[in-house]
């Protein structure tokens, strides 16, 4: 059980069936009459985020919220396989669970399927991947010093901003959360 007298950011609970994780919260004292803690949370199944206040006493059930490393394996219709590298068990997850940032997911990387209580409603690719450039239009000499950007599809099929210099077959790091390119790999 945890109280709202202690919350802190990162802590996961249950609330009226829902799965909340407290972004901010802060204590308020007022001059007059009862302390309370004004919190914002986000619903980890839904990701919907809310302002809720509470009294210090109000109780909560914790809710442990499981990030287990997979490995992507591959994709079947609507169907996306990712095998636990300890059990080796695999578990197909539905197209509709998973982020636009998972267009930068290719076969065989390790992401993580985040559950609770066996139901897993999100995957979190890794923070960055290196992926090769599959079409770009051809780079001219002389342009390492602008800021101007072109279009390069990657292998997985995304498409993203890259400098002018970038040319097919280059393999690229790349920022999943912001599908931004950061260098040259």
């Amino acid at each position: 059980m945890v109280t709202a007298g202690d919350f802190k950011n990162g802590i996961t609970f249950e609330s009226e069936g829902n799965v909340l994780q407290v972004i901010e919260f802060q204590h308020v004292k007022p001059g007059k009459g009862a302390a309370f803690v004004r919190t914002k949370l986000k619903n980890v199944i839904t990701g919907a985020v809310v302002e809720k206040t509470f009294s210090p006493t109000d109780k909560f059930e914790n809710a442990i919220v499981d990030r287990k490393e997979m490995q992507y394996l591959y994709n079947d219709g609507d169907l996306y396989y990712f095998m636990d590298m300890e059990s080796y068990e695999q578990i197909p997850i539905g197209a509709n669970i998973l982020q636009d940032n998972f267009k930068f997911v290719k076969e065989n990387d390790m992401c993580k399927v985040v559950s609770y209580k066996g139901n897993v409603f999100a995957v979190e690719p890794p923070m960055f991947v290196e992926l090769e450039v599959t079409d770009t239009d051809p780079g001219f000499a002389g342009n390492t010093a602008t800021n101007t950007l072109k279009p390069a599809t990657l292998e997985t099929g995304a498409v993203i901003k890259v400098p002018l210099f970038i040319e097919k077959g280059e393999k690229l790091k790349i920022d999943t959360r912001t599908g931004e390119y950061l260098s040259r790999a």
